[in-house]
This record gives C-alpha cells, structure tokens and sequence, in this order.
C-alpha cells in the first residue's frame, strides 16, 4: 500500500496542472468585440444544451442508483446497498463535472485562438492545445482520484475485503458509463444535425463558405463541436479508462492478490504523470508543423510511460518470477493501441493514399465517392483486429508463462493501452478548439492571413480527432475483453460454481447472436436521430433564407438561435431509446435465457462493436479529409462537381465518425458492465 499514494498524488496533480492551464488560456486576449459575441453566442449555447441534458438525466441517475441500492441490500445488507447507490451517482457526478470543465476550457480557448493566430502559429498552437489539455489532465484526474478514494475507503479504512471494496468502485465505473452513453449519443445527434444542416443547405444549395455567419446552423454547427467532440468524447475515453481499471482490480481481488488489485492504480497514475511530461513536449515542439508537435508528444508519452512502468512494476513487490507477467503484457497494450493510432493516421490523413483516391473518385460522382469511402473503411478494419488479437494472445500468454492469472493479463493490457489517454484526450480536444477558431475567424472578417494558421491548426486537429478515435475503439476492445473476463469471475465468485462456455449450446448461440445485432442496431438508431434532426434543421435554414430579406446579401443577421434549439431538442429526445436498450437488453437476456446466454451475448456485441465502430470512425474520417484535399485545390477545388460530391460523402460520413461510431465503444462497455453489476444480484435473487 505504501505504492498506492502514487495514485491519488497523480490525480491530484492533473487536476491542479489543469486548473493552471485554464487560467492560462483565459488569460488571453479574447480579441475584438464581434469575435466576442460570437464566442459568446457558442458557449451560451453549449451550456444551455449541457444544462438541460444533465437535468433530463438527473432523473435517470436517481432511478437507477435506487435500483443498485435495493438489489445489493438484499444480496448483501443495506450498508452494502446504500455504498453501491452513492458510488453510482458519485461516478455520474464526476463524469459530468469532468466534461462541463473540458467543454468550458475548449470554449474560452477557441476565440482566444483564433485571435493569437493573428501573431502567427507558434503563437496560437500553446492556446488550442492547452486548451484541450484542460480536458484531458481533469478528467483523467478527477476519475483517478475518484477510484483510488473509494477504494481505500472501504479496503483500508472500512476494512471490507479487495472484493467488495473493488465491487463498490464497478458501482463507480458503471455511474461514469452510463452517463458517458448519453452524453456521447446526445453530443453526437447534436453535432451531427448542425453539421449536415450547414454543409447541405451552405455549401451545396447555396455555394457559400463552411463558416460564413449568414448561415443560420453555424452557431449550432460550433456549439456541437464543443458538446459532442469534446465533452462527448472525453466522456466516452475516460468511460473506457476506468471500466479498464475496475475491470483488473475485480480480476485481481477475485485471485485473492492484494497486490494485482493495485497495480491497475499504479499503473494509471505513473501514465499519467507521463502525459503531463507529453504535454510540455508538446510545447517545446512546435516549430511551424502543429500535426508533428502533437505527435512528438504522443511519442515521448509513450516512451516516458515505458520506463516508468518497468519501475513500478518491478519494485511493487511482486516475487521475481511473477512481475514480467504484469510488466509485459501492459506493454502489448501500449504497443496495440500504438498500432492503431498509426493505422487511423494512414487510412483518414489527407496526405495519405485512401483518402486521396476517394478524392479522385469524387470527380465521377457522389456514388462512386460513397462506394470508394466505403470500401477503404471496410479495409481500414484489418491491421486494428490484427493487432487487438495479436495483443489478446500475447497478454493472455505472457502473463500465464509468469505465473499471473491469464485473463487479468488481458485486463492489464488494456490499462496499459489506455494509461497514457490524458493526453490522447489533450490531443483529441485539441481538434475541436482549433476547428472552432477557424469558424470565429471566418466569421470575424479577420482575413485570409488568420484564417490559413488556423486552418493549419485545423488540418493537424482533424488526424489526431481519427487517430484518438482509432485509439478509442481498440481501448475500449481489449476493455470489454478484460470485463468479460471479469463477468465470468465474478459469476464463479458469488455462485461458487464455474461457468462454462459451450458453443455448442443453443442459447448461447442466441446470446451470440443477440449480441451481435445490439451494435448495428444502436447504430441505425443514432443515425436515423441524425437523419431526422437535420431534416427539421434544413428546412429551417431555407425557411430563413427564403423569408429574412437580405440575409443572402448579408444585409440582415440569421436567427441563430432557432437552429440551437431544434438540435438541442432533439438531441434530448432522441438519445434516450438507444441508450436505454443498451442497458435493459442485457438484463432481458440472462434472465430469460441465462447466465451463459449473457456471456455469448457479450462475445458478439464485442465482435460487431468493434467491427462497426473501427470501419465508421475510419469511414467517417476518410470522407471528411478527401473534402478537405478538393477544398485546399485539387481537382477544380471549393465549387466544382468533384467538391459537391465530396460534400455529400462527408455528409454521410458526419453521423458514422462522430455519432455512431464512438458511440459503440461506450454501448459495448456499458453492457459489460451492466452484465457485471446486475447479473450475479438477479442470479442470487432467482434461484
């Protein structure tokens, strides 16, 4: 235990780097008083939507920690049950809290980029970048603070045993999860109606720029930014990165290792205080090339965090032939996701091949740019599945040849892979700042001078948004592996029995296949919410054209405010059904066909998540930035038939990358756990 301060000791200290940095941020100059009022007009407008979609799910937290209270009452007694209940609205709350302060940094960063671009790059990079580590460093430190407090409170101070106190910190995790969900599939209809509104009636009805302010979805189109790429986001990357930790505490508390129960922890925190050492690489990076600044300091992350795992996981007091088993296969995960991240950059970076030859298949049409897109996402699944099966293997093998329990090798994998996610986060949040910046820059009239630096800025934001994306799906694979690792093991804990698995057994075959259809049908869901938002939305954006004289001319001012509404509205009602699926559904599951049911059911929802998330997240990403390469001039550039086709194939992109697709990770680790929290409860209750 003398280890475990390290914990609470990192958190702390991102929490306060954080805090430091959004003085920092806010301390700039906010530039004239029109980029003001429209830096204004978008933070209204996200905390309006952020405001009414915490009070909407208010209802949903109270509900379901009573339920989590009364089970575990009867399955242990009413301490027990009223633990679970506060440590489920105490992960809620630090969700929440967590991503109101990252979207708050992000909003007072953009205009402020936006006017230090006007002194040049080097000048505007520190204010975007600092202002999505804001994000990154408090919501990796606040969720670490929140499991290192709960878990020593009820092991060390209340003295209950590794198992139950690691069971009150699942209660944790599953309050983050659940919220995560709404908060991603929301943001994500939110930013995706706006989005499409814009392009559709902006760009391909009337011919006008992506940011011009006589168009009236493009303060909603900023606002989704923020709501949806950044709190969202963020949401969904710390849902993966506590879920990973739980999972390899309950494995270690089951196997009756004190010291397995703490590594997690450790090794969280030693990741940490390397991304906040990658984050003032990032600084003394930059040199005119924003994308190779934030990639130097991904790379030294990496590399710092390497060393400081072999310290801890070599003197943490394991016996000599046991510490390699934790040692190595965290490193398989860290190379994993390594692998991915690189492989999103190839098959989405406008630089690169696919998205060049999407490009060129625009100029036949937006069918052919569709079906190209499609394709080369399709593709873009292989290296990923390859390396979460090559990093599955060697975890599971490294840890049993060191004497480790096998499947806890696999969980330990995935918090290596997802250790270092403070500044994955920074760097993810950094996207949305800098495409924010450029919008104020247009619509400030600040010139093309500015409006280039922060399109560079943009450029670099749009391949680390793909690569955290990529990052994000295989995290949150090797996560929901390790939790159903830990379902099983936690169902052999509380019923003394084993469960065994046979393929053969026709009701796990339909657990199978029950699973495997949740992630495509989460997926028509969210986008259909899409489809149907931006069709109220476009039609408001012509209404408004047609019937405000001189808005065309410029000569009159859009009704903003409309636009913000109709997202906000539906993205509220809209969430709710998919979401809600993804936690009864489960439950349906094992009670009507059973326990083993439950574990095949959460095999194909790993299966197809995976699939589904990685080929529209890097489909997404491919469309966005081969409109990009005709926008900076290729084939007939801004205005031509190659661009309108672009258009559309972003269009269908937008709602892939950015709803559907993230929305995956987070739906296949809310099922895993809703598996783990409620099945052994309702299997005791039962028989």
């Amino acid at each position: 235990m003398e280890w475990f301060y390290i914990t609470p000791i990192a958190g702390l200290a991102a929490v306060g780097l954080a805090s430091y940095l959004y003085r920092y941020v806010t301390s700039q100059d906010a530039g004239t008083e029109r980029m003001r009022e429209i830096a204004g007009a978008i933070k209204e407008g996200a905390k309006a939507y952020l405001r009414r979609q915490n009070m909407t799910l208010a209802v949903f937290v109270v509900v379901m920690a009573a339920v989590l209270g009364v089970l575990y009452t009867f399955y242990e007694n009413a301490v027990f049950g009223l633990s679970m209940a506060v440590a489920y609205v105490f992960g809620s709350i630090c969700t929440t809290i967590a991503a109101y302060v990252g979207m708050m940094a992000a909003v007072e960063a953009n205009v402020r980029t936006a006017n230090a671009a006007k002194q040049g790059l080097k000048k505007a990079f520190p204010v975007a970048f600092y202002g999505g580590a804001v994000m990154g460093l408090f919501i990796v430190g606040l969720a670490l603070l929140g499991i290192s407090l709960l878990y020593y409170v009820f092991n060390v101070v209340l003295g209950w045993s590794e198992v139950n106190a690691a069971n009150v910190v699942l209660g944790f995790s599953f309050g983050a999860s659940a919220l995560a969900l709404f908060a991603k599939a929301g943001g994500g209809i939110y930013t995706k109606t706006a989005d499409i509104s814009a392009d559709l009636v902006g760009k391909v009805e009337l011919g006008i720029p992506e940011d011009d302010p006589r168009n009236p979805a493009v303060i909603a189109d900023n606002v989704g930014d923020n709501v949806g790429d950044v709190a969202g986001m963020g949401a969904d990357l710390i849902d993966s990165y506590i879920a990973s930790i739980v999972a390899a505490m309950i494995i270690g508390a089951t196997a009756g290792a004190p010291a397995l129960v703490a590594l997690p922890l450790l090794i969280a925190a030693v990741g940490l205080f390397a991304s906040i050492i990658g984050a003032f690489v990032v600084k003394l990076s930059i040199k005119g090339n924003p994308g190779a600044a934030l990639n130097r300091g991904s790379f030294a992350t990496w590399i710092i965090f390497a060393v400081f795992l072999f310290v801890v996981t070599r003197f943490s007091g394991l016996p000599e032939d046991q510490w390699l088993g934790v040692f190595l296969p965290t490193v398989a995960g860290l190379v994993a996701g390594v692998v991915i991240g690189i492989t999103s950059d190839y098959f989405t970076s406008i630089d690169r091949m696919p998205a060049q030859k999407v490009a060129k298949a625009s100029t036949t049409g937006a069918a052919i740019n569709i079906l190209t897109g499609f394709s080369y996402g399709v593709v873009s699944i292989v290296p990923p599945v390859i390396g979460i099966c090559a990093a599955t293997i060697a975890a599971w093998y490294l840890a049993e040849t060191f004497n480790i329990n096998a499947v806890y090798g696999i969980a330990i994998a995935a918090v290596g892979m997802l250790a270092t996610v403070g500044m994955t986060i920074s760097a993810d949040a950094y996207g949305p700042v800098s495409d924010n910046a450029k919008g104020i820059a247009e619509q400030s009239g600040l010139g093309e001078e500015v409006i280039e630096v922060a399109d560079r800025l943009d450029a670099a934001g749009n391949t680390t948004k793909a690569i955290t994306k990529g990052f994000a799906i295989g995290a949150a694979a090797l996560t929901v592996l390790a939790l159903f690792g830990a379902y099983k093991e936690l169902v052999e804990h509380f019923l003394g029995t084993e469960l065994i698995l046979n393929l053969m057994d026709p009701k796990i075959v339909a657990g199978v296949f029950l699973g495997g259809m949740m992630p495509p049908l989460l997926s028509a869901l969210l986008i259909l919410a899409v489809g149907r938002n931006a069709e109220r939305m476009v039609e408001e954006v012509r209404r408004q054209f047609k019937e405000i004289p001189g808005l065309m001319e410029g000569k009159a001012k859009p009704d903003y405010a409309k636009c913000v509404d109709i997202a906000t509205k539906g993205a509220l009602k809209e969430l709710m059904l998919p979401c809600l699926l993804a936690i009864i559904v489960p439950i349906l599951t094992m009670i009507v066909l059973g326990k083993e049911a439950l574990a095949g059911f959460l095999a194909g929802s790993i299966v197809t998540g995976i699939i589904f998330a990685l080929f529209m997240a890097n489909a997404g990403g491919l469309w966005d930035n081969a409109k990009k390469y005709i926008e900076a001039g290729a084939y007939g550039g801004k205005g031509s038939e190659a661009h309108k086709a672009a258009v559309t194939g972003d269009t269908v992109g937008d709602p892939f990358k950015d709803t559907a697709g993230p929305s995956l990770n987070t739906m296949i680790t809310v099922m895993s756990l809703v598996a783990e929290v409620f099945a052994p409860l309702i299997l005791l209750l039962i028989a």
